[in-house]
Formats: C-alpha cells, sequence, structure tokens
C-alpha cells in the first residue's frame, strides 16, 4: 500500500465546497492533526499527540462544555454516585499544548483533507482522527422522549440529561414489573443495560420490596453476554435472584398514558408482546452522528468508520484513523477499549506521519466491569476472539467485592489522573506482570 496516499489536498475541489458550504465570515483552519470529538478516545490521543506536536499543529473540534466519565453513570443511576462525580469542564481535561473548536463537525471531505463545521469554518488537515463516538437515539422509539419527561418510572442512564431519573424511579417504586432492555444496535459499554438491572433488584431486597416486583431483562441479542465464560456467571445470578431475561426482545414502543412497553420478536418480527411497567429503564438505539454518517468515502454501510481492525486505520485514506465507538473495529465499545486502542493510534500515526506503514496492533481487548449489586461485581475482561484476557492471576468469573471497589473507587481518579493526560494504555502491562510474563 502507498502510505502516502490521499495526502494531497485538492484545492480546487475545496474551494467549490467553501463557495456552498461555508458562511461569509468563517474562519479557516490548518493543521498537522485533526481529532474530531473530545471525548475519551479523542481526550487521551490528543494527549499523547501534544506532546510531540506544537499547539498550532493539533487541533481539537468538540462541541460539548461538559465531559463526562460516563461509565459512572451506573452508579449515578443506582444512586451511589452523583453526576457531579462524572462530569469536569472540557476546557480543563483537554491538553492545553492543542487548539480547541468548540463546534461540531458537519461535513467530513477525506478526499480533499478538510472538515466543515456546524458555523461554517474550514479545518484542513494532514491527518485526521475521528473520535465522534455514539448518539443517543431517544427519539426512535415512539413515546419515549415523552415518557422521560417527569415521574413516569421510565428513566435512562445512558445521557446526563436522564441518568438521575433512575435513582428517583428506584425510590418511587412500589409494586409491579421492572423492566430494563437492550436495543437491536450497537450501544456503548453493552453491559451497562443489565448492570441497573442487578442494581435495581439489589436495591428492592434493602428496601423490602422485592417480592412485590417482577424484574425483566429484555435484550435484542441472542446471548446475555457475548463471552461465554461471564455469560453463565450472569445467567446464575439471574437465576438465583428470579431476574426473568427474554433474549431477541426488542423495544418498539411505549405508550406512556397507558404504562405499556411494546416488544418485537426478533426472530419472529411481526410478532409483539406488551409489557405493564412500574419501572422501565431504557437503552435508547445509538448510531454515529449524522455528518459521519453520510461520508460513505469514510464509513460502512452502519456508518461506521471502515477501519483494518489491527491498525485501527482507515481502509481507504491512510492519513486517517479512528478510535472507539465510531469505528468498524468489531470489539465491545468500552472505555477500556479506547485506552487499549489510543496508544496503538498514536505509534501508528507517528509512523505514517514519517511515511511509514503502521506496525502497531490493537488486539480487541475490553473491559467490562458487571456490577451485579451494591458491593458485588463481576470484572469481564476479553479480546476479539471473546477469550478472557484477565488482569488478575484467578478467575475473574466470580462477583467480588474487591472488583466493585476497582470500579467505583480506583478506576475514576485513573481515568481523570492518567488516561486523558495520555498516561494510561489500559492494562496489558499490569496483566503481564500478574502472570509473570516479562516479554
Amino acid at each position: 500500500m502507498n502510505f502516502m496516499l490521499h495526502l494531497n489536498t485538492n484545492f480546487s475541489r475545496v474551494s467549490k465546497r467553501y463557495f456552498s458550504t461555508a458562511k461569509l465570515n468563517s474562519a479557516k483552519h490548518s493543521c498537522k492533526v485533526l481529532v474530531v470529538g473530545g471525548g475519551t478516545g479523542g481526550c487521551a490521543t490528543a494527549a499523547k499527540l501534544s506532546k510531540v506536536l506544537k499547539k498550532n499543529e493539533l487541533i481539537i473540534l468538540e462541541p460539548s462544555h461538559n465531559h463526562y466519565y460516563q461509565p459512572l453513570f451506573t452508579l449515578v443511576g443506582g444512586g451511589i454516585s452523583t453526576l457531579s462525580d462524572a462530569r469536569k469542564n472540557t476546557k480543563d481535561v483537554l491538553p492545553k499544548n492543542a487548539v480547541w473548536l468548540q463546534d461540531k463537525a458537519a461535513e467530513f471531505s477525506p478526499n480533499s483533507n478538510s472538515v466543515v463545521t456546524e458555523k461554517g469554518d474550514v479545518i484542513q488537515y494532514d491527518f485526521l482522527l475521528v473520535a465522534t463516538g455514539l448518539q443517543t437515539d431517544y427519539d426512535k422509539i415512539p413515546g419515549l422522549v415523552e415518557a422521560l419527561k417527569g415521574d413516569t418510572g421510565v428513566c435512562s442512564n445512558y445521557s446526563d440529561k436522564y441518568v438521575e431519573t433512575t435513582y428517583k424511579s428506584l425510590q418511587n417504586f412500589k409494586e409491579g414489573n421492572a423492566i430494563f432492555t437492550y436495543p437491536n444496535t450497537p450501544v456503548k459499554c453493552p453491559g451497562a443495560p443489565q448492570k441497573i438491572c442487578y442494581l435495581t433488584d439489589h436495591y428492592l431486597r434493602k428496601v423490602g420490596k422485592r417480592d412485590k416486583a417482577n424484574v425483566i431483562y429484555n435484550t435484542s441479542l441472542a446471548v446475555i453476554f457475548g463471552v461465554k465464560k461471564y455469560a453463565d456467571a450472569l445467567w446464575k445470578v439471574c437465576e438465583g435472584r428470579n431476574i426473568n431475561v427474554n433474549l431477541r426482545t426488542n423495544l418498539i414502543e411505549i405508550k406512556p398514558d397507558k404504562k405499556e412497553a411494546i416488544f418485537q420478536n426478533l426472530d419472529k418480527p411481526h410478532e409483539v408482546t406488551t409489557f405493564q411497567y412500574s419501572m422501565l429503564h431504557v437503552t435508547p438505539p445509538m448510531s454515529t452522528p449524522p455528518a459521519l454518517r453520510e461520508c460513505r468515502d469514510l464509513t460502512n454501510e452502519a456508518g461506521f468508520v471502515d477501519v483494518d481492525k489491527l491498525t485501527l486505520q482507515s481502509t481507504k485514506f491512510a492519513n486517517v484513523f479512528a478510535i472507539g465507538d465510531c469505528s468498524s473495529s468489531p470489539n465491545s465499545k468500552t472505555a477500556a477499549a479506547a485506552a487499549a486502542q489510543c496508544q496503538v493510534i498514536f505509534k501508528n500515526l507517528q509512523a505514517v506521519m514519517e511515511a511509514k506503514p503502521p506496525t502497531a496492533n490493537y488486539d480487541g481487548y475490553a473491559s467490562c466491569p458487571l456490577v451485579t449489586g451494591y458491593n458485588k461485581c463481576i470484572l469481564a475482561e476479553f479480546d476479539y476472539n471473546l477469550t478472557p484476557l484477565e488482569t488478575f492471576p484467578f478467575s475473574q468469573d466470580k462477583e467480588m467485592h474487591s472488583m466493585y471497589f476497582l470500579k467505583k473507587t480506583l478506576m475514576p481518579p485513573l481515568y481523570w489522573n492518567l488516561m486523558l493526560n495520555g498516561l494510561w494504555n489500559g492494562p496489558a502491562m499490569v496483566r503481564n506482570l500478574m502472570h509473570f510474563k516479562f516479554n
């Protein structure tokens, strides 16, 4: 492959697009590396790049004032942590040795090495890192947005706008069905839809209401969890706590006035079932942002940046990489995956900037701390092959207090202080030490 492919700018093509899309007072920017998205993966990789590039060589395009540590949202929904625990100002977490444009991508043009922002600015780049993450499509389920307004019993941990309603729904629960959903789309943190289910079960036991509740987990997936070792453990948790699990069952509509949730059998699409609910926790469908999804030069049919799953380099543009939830790499979409990916991308970006082929490989590592109660957690770790890739020298398919302590107490400061500063690449080194691998 010619690794300098597409690095030259097609200026005539760019100028035509500027005339048609940019505002008259729009600005033009140029940089060596453009990072689109200041979430987990974008921020962590930008921090690494900021140590080897000059400030004006690195631009981060990110619209939000707030940066959230989203893995903490499960604990916020369970009343264990607060939303303020999960939030920092974006300006305080992005690297200082970079230019932050507080705007959003409106158009990707990889053939001309440029991105147009919603304000009409044009950013010309030599190299691009796409880190847009996924958007939550609450409006794709009829009745959901309306149901999330007020104390209706409908809640969701997947948005800073709604996450605090989950604990209120828990406190207000009296009796009936407590239903938890998993949509028929890729989702970020795919273990989270059932974590809140287990926390609800434990909470209701603590307050003496569990015998009045029918706890139901309806998932669109054909399995309770993708890795068999942990799936077997989770089935035991559900059976031991009388949690009803319905596979291939997808939420398609909510009727808040009747407190009804309608589910489709994905194996028999014409078959639908209506559930009454007292509490309904919804994991919304998710997708990549429209500007990215509509750039078919960069993305696959599902709208994800088409990358080599090992190098995380675009399959079509040698100067483009993607990290985290927006890429097509078939790993579980978690913050831990982004931590492992950022070092691979950093090394490979440096190689391509020097006109060398990328050689660093990502093994698909992902981690999911499956919180199963207010003091218990199963730490799932695995690779592309869904083979357990465990850090500790003991089997991690057990509910353990130590793993809960890791999730609640150790991981947040690790995220804020190490990962976002480009100093944490996942636990591979720790794992090797724990298992006496020194090569």
